[in-house]
């Protein structure tokens, strides 16, 4: 699917409303990260720091909360002593995996591209 033909006003309207919708749920320099690192299985906080690295503790539990109000992670608290909290991923996080795919695959072609430029 290319972009590079003409489309009409109210297609280049919807595709603009639709595009500022995605972004402004998983847009930013973290939340993709932290989806793609609860994808190997369930991790508590300090898990999940480690894998996004340079994330700091403040940003990651902002983000966290952001991608538990729009549906992408769920808390799960552990009764036990110590209490145990980890982070899970929704089924609904699946939607995005031909998002992350096509995400994957542009960046390592864009990398590509800038290092044989060099």
């Amino acid at each position: 699917m290319g972009y590079s033909g003409h489309i009409t006003s109210q297609e280049c309207s919807s595709r603009l409303t639709a595009i500022g919708d995605s972004l402004y749920v998983i847009g930013g320099k973290w939340k993709l990260r932290v989806i793609v690192a609860l994808r190997e299985g369930n991790k508590r906080f300090n898990e999940i720091q480690r894998a996004v690295e340079g994330i700091s503790a403040r940003v990651l539990s902002s983000e966290l909360k952001e991608l538990e109000m729009n549906g992408f992670v769920k808390r799960i608290v552990h009764d036990q002593t110590p209490v145990v909290v980890e982070y899970q991923l929704t089924e609904y996080a699946d939607t995005l995996g031909d998002v992350l795919t096509s995400l994957a695959d542009w960046g390592t072609m864009h990398r590509n591209k800038i290092r044989n430029e060099r």
